[in-house]
């Protein structure tokens, strides 16, 4: 049985940096595509980042040259690299895989695997 599950998440102040990890266990890790998700309080879960089986990046504008999406294969882990924080950055994140997805990576609806999210607060 596929389980997800985040860490790293906290409190940070504007301009900060946070590191996002997501242990993953139950199935062949790099067979499947990997997505960073962010839901903040009466808004819709969007994509951040994503990665494919093949190492194939994808991420949202407002994130692009602040975050960087990374695995270890080897941990069956992957990443989240926060840099740069704003202020509306703040929401819980989520890690969520896929097994095959190839397109249309930062579409929440697509993946079927979730964790449980850690919260990620960013101050002015």
């Amino acid at each position: 049985q596929v389980q997800l599950v985040e860490s790293g998440g906290g409190s940070e102040r504007a301009g900060g940096s946070l590191r996002l990890s997501c242990a993953a266990s139950g199935y062949t890790y790099n067979t499947y595509s990997m997505g960073w998700f962010r839901q903040a309080p009466g808004k819709e879960r969007e994509g951040v980042a994503a990665i494919r089986s093949d190492g194939i990046t994808k991420y949202a504008d407002s994130v692009k040259g602040r975050f960087t999406i990374s695995q270890d294969n080897a941990k069956n882990t992957l990443y989240l690299q926060m840099n740069s924080l704003k202020p509306e950055d703040t929401a819980k994140y989520y890690c969520a895989a896929e097994p095959g997805l190839r397109f249309n990576l930062l579409v929440p609806s697509l993946y079927r695997y979730w964790g449980q999210g850690t919260q990620v607060t960013v101050s002015s």
